[in-house]
C-alpha cells in the first residue's frame, strides 16, 4: 500500500515518519531527495545559481539553503519560480523510489513523505493520505527555537504553505502534534496499525 505522509513546516511530520519507519513501513523521504538534486554539478543546482545568483552558493560550493529560503518565503513569484525548477526533477526521482519500493517490498506499506505531497498532486498517486497537525502559532514557535528565524521570518515561511486546516481536509487519518510528543506516537502507532490492517486485508 502506497501512503502520503504530509504536514507543514515544523509540524512533527518527522516525528511521525520516524515512527512508521520504527514500526516496519518503507520511508521515502522527499526532503532527502530534494537535498540530493540541487547538489554541486547538478543541473538543478546551476538553474537555481542561474536564477538567484551568486549569494544562493556558499563559500564551499554547496547551496546555501537558507539564504535561498529567506529570498523565496513571501515572494510568490521567486517561489514559484523556484519550485518549477525543483519539483519536476524531485518527483521523478520519488516515482522511481516509488517503483523500487514496489519491487522489494510487496504487499507492504510504503510511505511518501512529504512536504508539498498535496501541491504537487502526489496525494492522488496514494491510497491513503496522513495528515501531520500542529497549530500555526505553534509551527511559529518551534521554527524559531529550532532555526534561530525571527517572527516575521517564521511566519512567512508558515503562510508559504498550504495551511494545515486545508490539507486535513484531504486527509485520511489526522495525527495531532500540538503537545506531548509521546502521545503523537501513540497516535502514530494507531494509524499505522489500521494501515497494516488494510494491507493484510488486500493479501487475504
Amino acid at each position: 500500500m502506497l501512503v502520503g505522509l504530509t504536514g507543514g513546516v515544523a509540524s512533527g511530520k518527522s516525528l511521525v515518519a520516524e515512527e512508521f519507519k520504527r514500526l516496519g513501513a518503507h520511508v521515502i523521504d522527499a526532503d532527502l531527495i530534494a537535498r540530493e538534486v540541487v547538489e554541486p554539478g547538478s543541473p538543478v543546482f546551476r538553474r537555481i545559481t542561474e536564477a538567484f545568483g551568486p549569494e544562493v552558493i556558499a563559500p564551499d560550493g554547496t547551496l546555501r539553503r537558507r539564504r535561498l529560503a529567506s529570498l523565496v518565503f513571501g515572494d510568490p513569484e521567486k517561489l514559484k519560480r523556484l519550485n518549477e525548477i525543483t519539483h519536476p526533477p524531485i518527483r521523478r526521482r520519488i516515482e522511481e523510489e516509488v517503483a523500487r519500493a514496489k519491487a522489494l517490498h510487496p504487499g507492504e506499506v510504503i510511505v511518501i513523505d512529504a512536504a508539498l505531497l498535496i501541491e504537487n498532486g502526489l496525494h492522488k498517486r496514494v491510497s491513503r493520505v496522513v495528515v501531520v497537525f500542529a497549530p500555526e502559532a505553534e509551527q511559529v514557535k518551534r521554527l524559531m527555537a529550532r532555526d534561530g528565524l525571527t517572527d516575521e521570518e517564521a511566519r512567512a515561511m508558515v503562510a508559504s504553505q498550504m495551511p494545515l486546516s486545508e490539507k486535513s481536509s484531504f486527509a485520511d487519518f489526522v495525527i495531532d502534534n500540538s503537545g506531548d510528543p509521546d502521545r503523537t506516537r501513540a497516535r502514530a502507532r494507531a494509524v499505522f496499525e489500521e494501515l497494516k490492517k488494510e494491507c493484510e486485508d488486500k493479501r487475504a
